[in-house]
């Protein structure tokens, strides 16, 4: 089973993907994680990225399409959640080929849709701590002491591109090159639509009526 998950930046991809990863064994594969990951360790691949990714612009497609092709000969479980990828057409396409040399392809693709003053509102508000890595935001879950981890007390930081400007900038970038990839599944009789505004428990009712 193979299942992509698209939606705009901040619109609960990631929360859904490991909830349903969970109970259909399915590897995770989150392209936003493994990108910062590689940042954080400082390859040949994360200091390529980290430009683009501080910019709130998408990574260069030949960088995406290489790292997600190396997952994909070995998911070691029931199948692949891609959440994050592709975001382009041209990383659909890739895909769609990478697939069919193996006799496979996309089971169901997911649109999470959520507005964009929604969306707005999730991004810019985002922190986390360096340390201990737990996540905060100020409207849905604030620490007690401003800019200030409950946890350990180590000041806080908010991503290069979750700051105001770079959240409309990546909100621009999603609608411009992302926008196809929704018609191309469309197109292929493989888009379902969630309303992504729900409540958690809602979103996760609706996703599993999607993928049965």
């Amino acid at each position: 089973m193979l299942i992509v998950f698209l939606g705009a930046p901040g619109a609960g991809k990631g929360t859904q993907a490991k909830t349903l990863a969970g109970k259909k064994n399915l590897t995770h594969l989150a392209t936003g994680d493994l990108l910062r990951a590689e940042v954080a360790a400082g390859t040949e691949l994360g200091l390529a990225a980290k430009a683009f990714m501080d910019r709130g612009d998408l990574v260069p497609d030949d960088v995406m399409i290489g790292m997600i092709q190396g997952r994909l000969a070995s998911p070691g479980s029931d199948g692949l959640l891609l959440d994050g990828f592709p975001r382009t057409l041209a990383q659909a396409q890739a895909l769609d080929e990478a697939l069919a040399s193996a006799g496979a392809s996309v089971d169901q693709s997911i649109y999470f849709k959520v507005s964009e003053e929604e969306l707005v509102r999730r991004l810019a508000g985002r922190s986390t701590c360096p340390d201990c890595q737990r996540a905060y935001h100020d409207t849905f879950n604030p620490p007690h002491r401003a800019d200030e981890c409950d946890d350990c007390g180590t000041s806080l930081i908010r991503r290069e591109d979750d700051k105001a400007d770079a959240v409309r900038n990546r909100l621009k970038v999603y609608g411009t090159q992302t926008t196809p990839v929704l018609d191309h599944y469309r197109t292929a009789g493989k888009l379902v639509e969630v309303d992504g505004e729900q409540a958690i428990d809602a979103v996760q009712e609706d996703l599993a009526v999607a993928v049965g």
